[in-house]
C-alpha cells in the first residue's frame, strides 16, 4: 500500500485502550498515530484481571500469548465474610475457566501489560507523540497542543476525564458515594511469606477489600471500596493514608488486615458515574474505553472492555469504511458496555452491607445460592466472560 492510499488513525491516549486501538489499525496496514500529554508513558502500581473476553481480544492484537505468560494464573475467586473470613461463594477459574470460554484467566500488573502493547505497537509501526495533549476535534483533525493532527479516524482513548468526550455531548460525572484506596505489597511480608493463589473479596458493611497476586506471586494488588458523603476529583494518583485506611479495617479478619498493614503507601480516587452518552461518535470520531462508558470497578472489566472496544471498532471500520463502521461500532458495543455499567453497579451494592446486620442476610443469601444452585452460580457471569470480540457481528 502506498503512502499516499494509506490510510490514518489519531488516537488520543497512550494508555491501554489507546495503544490496543493504535495496534488493532497499524496491524490492518493504517498509519496510526498516538498522541499523550504525559512525557513518558507509566502506570502507577496497580493490577488488572484480564478474563477470557480480555484474553480474547489481546488474541487477536497479536499479544495474548505474552499477557498470559506475565499474568498470575488465579486458581478461583472466593467471596468471603468481612469479620468471621467464612466462605460465601467460590468460582474456580484455571484451568477450569479456558475449557468453558475458550481462554484463561490472568492478573497482571497494568505496567507489564502497558510495556506488551507498548512493544507491539511500535513494532507494528505505530507513531508515539509524547508531552503532546488532546484538545479537541475538528472536521478532518484531531487538535493538539502543537497543531492539527489530520486523519481519516480520531479515536478517543483518553480516559474518564476525556477532552473528546464532550465533543459526543457528555455531561458532568456525579459522585458515586465510593472512594477507592489501591496499592501493591510484597507477599514475603504477609504471614506465611505468601498470599491466597485466589482473588479474594471481602465483603462488609459499607465497605469492601479485594486483593490478588501479580507477578508469579511475588507481590499482591488491593483495592479497598469504602462509602464517603463526598469527593472532589476523578483520577487515581492521589496519595493516600495507609494508616488511616488500615483504621477503617480494624476490627475485620486478621488475613485481610494482613494485606492492609503490609501497604507503606497507598492511592485513592473517588468513583464517578457518567450518564451514558447518546451516542460514541460524531463525525470520524469515535470514543473508546472509559471516554465511551467509563464504569466502577466491581467486575474488573475496565481494561477488558476497552481491548474488546479495539478490536471490534477496528473490525468493523475495515469492513464498512469509516462513516458506516463507526455506526456498526457502536451498535455492536453500546448495548454490552451499558449493560456491563450497570451490572457493575449493582455488584457493588451487592458487596456492601448497610449495616452489619444486613451483612449477614446478603452473606446468607450468597452462601444458599451458591450450593443450591452451583450450576448457576458458575454461570453468572458467562456472558462476560464467554463473549469473543474477533467474532462479534459488526
Amino acid at each position: 500500500m502506498s503512502d499516499r492510499a494509506q490510510r490514518s488513525v489519531a488516537v488520543a491516549g497512550g494508555g491501554l485502550g489507546g495503544l490496543a486501538a493504535a495496534l488493532a489499525f497499524a496491524r490492518m496496514g493504517w498509519r496510526a498515530t498516538v498522541v499523550e500529554r504525559a512525557e513518558a508513558l507509566r502506570e502507577v502500581g496497580a493490577g488488572i484481571q484480564l478474563s477470557p473476553n480480555a484474553i480474547k481480544a489481546l488474541d487477536h492484537l497479536g499479544v495474548g500469548d505474552e499477557a498470559r505468560a506475565a499474568g498470575f494464573a488465579p486458581q478461583a475467586v472466593e467471596l468471603r465474610a468481612w469479620r468471621s473470613g467464612r466462605l460465601a461463594w467460590r468460582l474456580a477459574l484455571n484451568p477450569q475457566i479456558e475449557r468453558r470460554h475458550g481462554a484463561p484467566y490472568r492478573q497482571i500488573h497494568r505496567a507489564d501489560m502497558l510495556d506488551i502493547l507498548l512493544r507491539a505497537a511500535l513494532a507494528a509501526g505505530v507513531e508515539l507523540r509524547l508531552g503532546c495533549e488532546a484538545l479537541g476535534v475538528s472536521e478532518d483533525a484531531l487538535q493538539t497542543d502543537r497543531g492539527p493532527l489530520r486523519a481519516d479516524l480520531i479515536v478517543g482513548a483518553d480516559g474518564v476525564r476525556s477532552r473528546l468526550r464532550a465533543a459526543a455531548g457528555a455531561s458532568s460525572p456525579r459522585f458515586s458515594g465510593n472512594v477507592a484506596f489501591r496499592g501493591l505489597v510484597r507477599a514475603d511480608r504477609l504471614p506465611g511469606g505468601a498470599a491466597p493463589p485466589c482473588a479474594t473479596v471481602w465483603m462488609g458493611p459499607r465497605r469492601h477489600l479485594v486483593h490478588y497476586p501479580l507477578r508469579g506471586g511475588e507481590i499482591v494488588n488491593f483495592v479497598a471500596v469504602i462509602e464517603r458523603a463526598a469527593w472532589t476529583e476523578e483520577g487515581w494518583s492521589r496519595p493516600g493514608d495507609p494508616e488511616a485506611l488500615r483504621a477503617e479495617f480494624a476490627d475485620w479478619h486478621p488475613q485481610a488486615r494482613a494485606i492492609l498493614d503490609a501497604a507503606d503507601e497507598t492511592f485513592e480516587w473517588g468513583l464517578f458515574g457518567h450518564a451514558p452518552l447518546p451516542s460514541w461518535r460524531r463525525g470520524r470520531l469515535a470514543l473508546l474505553g472509559d471516554a465511551a462508558h467509563p464504569t466502577t470497578p466491581f467486575l474488573a472489566q475496565g481494561a477488558a472492555m476497552a481491548f474488546e472496544d479495539a478490536v471490534v471498532l477496528s473490525r468493523a471500520v475495515a469492513a464498512h469504511g469509516v462513516a458506516d463502521g463507526l455506526a456498526a461500532y457502536e451498535a455492536a458495543r453500546k448495548p454490552r458496555a451499558t449493560r456491563l455499567q450497570q451490572a457493575a453497579r449493582r455488584t457493588g451494592r451487592r458487596f456492601h452491607a448497610r449495616t452489619a446486620l444486613d451483612g449477614l442476610a446478603k452473606f446468607a443469601a450468597l452462601e444458599l445460592f451458591a450450593r443450591l444452585a452451583p450450576g448457576r452460580a458458575a454461570a453468572l457471569n458467562d456472558w462476560i466472560y464467554g463473549y469473543d470480540p474477533a467474532r462479534a457481528p459488526v
